[in-house]
């Protein structure tokens, strides 16, 4: 049963590569051995595309564009761009939507380990603020990501972040001010020291 399903798939394989191949045998590792192939599809990506692709902001800030914003700006956002999906208070439309702010005393003290249930949320889980910025830019609003202009995201973190009593609502953000919010539990988080990780201090 086995030798035949390898069999088939590499029959289909070579169909779709509009090539006709005998099967091959199983290898020593068990599966049927299959030349690659490249089918002429796609092209080389430009470099304006890239660029355009190229968002991400690393927890020490880097790659974070021009601009700012408020938390009062930020307040009147949410309400027109994200309280359909995580509620106009941010407490989250479960099972989808999960909650963003809420800073629930009994999870206090990072004592998720002990009770599964406590709610993770921005001010009480979250290790950096940076990365609530590429989040928002990258993947919000959920059916239109990559609409807000960076002032935009700028103003919806630090609405978010002063939400959760990370920092005041009438804080601005830009791009100096953010590297500077420190998370109230980021010292409970383990930098990636793996080969090519880098450590952020």
């Amino acid at each position: 049963m086995r030798r035949a399903l390898l069999i088939s798939v590499a029959l289909t394989v070579a169909a779709c590569s509009g090539e006709r191949a005998a099967p091959r045998a199983p290898s020593a590792g068990g599966f049927a051995s299959i030349p690659a192939r490249r089918y002429g599809l796609g092209r080389a990506a430009t470099p304006e595309e890239i660029a355009l692709r190229n968002i991400d902001v690393g927890p020490d800030g880097e790659g974070l564009p021009a601009g700012s914003g408020s938390a009062a700006l930020g307040a009147d956002l949410f309400q027109k761009k994200c309280s359909m999906c995580h509620g106009p208070k941010g407490q989250g439309m479960p099972p989808a939507f999960p909650q963003l702010i809420g800073r629930d005393a009994k999870a206090e003290g990072f004592k998720f380990s002990t009770d599964f249930k406590l709610q993770h949320t921005i001010g009480n889980y979250w290790p950096y603020a940076t990365t609530v910025f590429d989040y928002v830019r990258r993947a919000m609003p959920q059916l239109q990501p990559g609409s807000l202009t960076n002032d935009e995201v700028y103003s919806l973190t630090a609405f978010l972040l002063a939400s959760n009593e990370v920092i005041p609502m009438s804080a601005t953000l830009d791009s100096v001010s953010l590297t500077t919010v420190k998370m109230p539990y980021r010292d409970r988080f383990v930098s990636d020291n793996r080969r090519g990780g880098k450590e952020v201090k």
